[in-house]
């Protein structure tokens, strides 16, 4: 039974939830212009005009039509900001909302919202149970957001975007290079997470070897060193496709950087500066991932490693939400939120780390694993095929654990997501593992 104090508490996290992804997206579209809105930056992203509208529309359908039985507002632009009618190289030429008709439009529907939000019982229908549906629109505005600052990131012209640096690692001890993961099953994805999404669930057991992993992300230091020795110039550490792919694309860094006499530069959000040698690599694709880690004699963590390592709490053998434990994310845990705009160094966040030591496991770059994306075991789309069955297949890789551009309420322990491998503008960065040794030994 849902008490009235449940659902009080319930309508509070909501409205702060909504009210935070609001707050994003009006700061990464009121610092640029009109013109900036509506132009198309790149040919792998909408204009910022059509994630802005696209979010309220996604907003109307599930919450005011979808939960709260209303009357559609403005049917005629549903199919403009259907993402699956429409692929993002034609979007430029659809008679989109302006960006003041996308403003105004997005104000309406979160008013008819809030509204709905002080009416609605949270235990009538499975869309509504536990807040589900509102979750979920707060957790695809902020990926929306996430999108959006991508694209301010392929956007040429000046900087419009400002955050404080994130803070170093430790200083006085030195890490290790990796931990081992011992062997054994534990819980994978969830079955009680109140707004996860059904990519995954349900919760499973799975038998993962021992291993041994990265301690930190890979390093702009480190892959340098994969660049110095050749790596982009010899076929021996590519898989095949990646091979024909860094040919083609004619890959030879990371997204963004660029020689300049002695030294790699990059570009990050407008302005151009030395790379950092102690943040962990940033705008690789799997294919570059997946080489660097040949050439150092590893291999990339899968899916269910990954997850082990960042939820299994070898003291009671159950899978916590975050590698700390269940608490939320707080600024000395995580990089999240767009609270900087870059990864933090290797080692920072001492508090966010897992019972075995592993280091940023959440926040700061997405982290691209072996696994392709799949269904669990028991797997039921939920609320729409769309969200994640659609994508299901060989074609698309996994990765795990956010980036500093995801807000918390779209990273969790069990988040999962997925992308072509090819893909580079992503704030995609890796870690690497190998076997255990024969004998299991640490």
């Amino acid at each position: 039974m849902v008490t009235n104090t449940d659902e009080a508490a319930t309508r509070e996290l909501i409205a702060g939830t909504l009210e935070a992804a609001r707050r994003r997206t009006d700061g990464l579209t009121e610092c640029v212009d009109e013109a900036d809105l509506v132009k198309q930056h790149s040919p792998l992203m909408s204009p910022l005009v059509w994630d802005l509208a696209h979010v309220g529309n996604q907003e109307e359908l599930w919450l005011l039509r979808a939960v709260g039985g209303r009357e559609p507002m403005r049917p005629e632009i549903d199919p403009l900001y259907d993402a699956f009618a429409h692929p993002r190289t034609e979007r430029p030429s659809l008679p989109l909302l302006s960006p003041a008709e996308a403003r105004g439009y997005l104000t309406e529907v979160r008013g008819r919202v809030l509204d709905l939000l002080e009416k609605v019982r949270f235990d009538t229908t499975p869309l509504a149970g536990g807040g589900f549906a509102f979750g979920m629109i707060a957790q695809h505005e902020q990926q929306h957001d996430e999108t959006m600052l991508i694209t301010h990131q392929l956007r040429a012209g000046e900087p419009v975007l400002s955050r404080p640096a994130p803070p170093g690692p430790e200083r006085g001890r030195a890490l290790p290079a990796e931990v081992f993961i011992p062997g054994g099953a534990f819980t994978m994805g969830t079955s009680v997470e109140a707004w996860a999404l059904d990519n995954e669930r349900p919760a499973h057991e799975v038998d993962v070897p021992g291993f041994h992993l990265d301690t930190a992300p890979v390093t702009n230091a480190a892959y340098t060193e994969f660049i110095a020795d050749g790596g982009y110039g010899q076929s021996r550490w590519w898989s095949p496709e990646g091979w024909a792919h860094r040919q083609a694309a004619d890959l030879f860094a990371p997204q963004f950087w660029h020689r300049d006499g002695g030294q790699w530069l990059r570009r990050r959000f407008g302005a151009v500066e030395p790379v950092p040698p102690d943040e962990p690599v940033v705008h690789v694709c799997f294919y570059e991932a997946q080489a660097y880690a040949a050439w150092a004699g590893r291999r990339l963590p899968t899916e269910a490693e990954w997850e082990k390592a960042a939820r299994h709490d070898p003291a009671t053998g159950r899978s916590r939400r975050y590698p700390w434990g269940d608490e939320d994310p707080t600024p000395d845990r995580a990089n999240l939120g767009q609270r900087h705009l870059q990864p933090a160094p290797a080692g920072a966040y001492p508090d966010g780390a897992s019972p075995h030591g592993v280091r940023q496991l959440i926040g700061d770059v997405w982290e691209w694993t072996a696994s392709d994306f799949l269904p669990y075991p028991g797997f039921a789309a939920w609320p729409y095929r769309e969200y994640s069955e659609v994508f299901f297949g060989p074609e698309y890789k996994v990765l795990r654990g956010g980036s500093f551009a995801v807000d918390q309420v779209a990273c969790r322990g069990t988040f999962r997501n997925w992308d072509y491998p090819i893909r580079r503008q992503i704030f995609s960065g890796f870690r690497t593992a190998r076997d255990a040794d024969p004998q299991g030994a640490v």
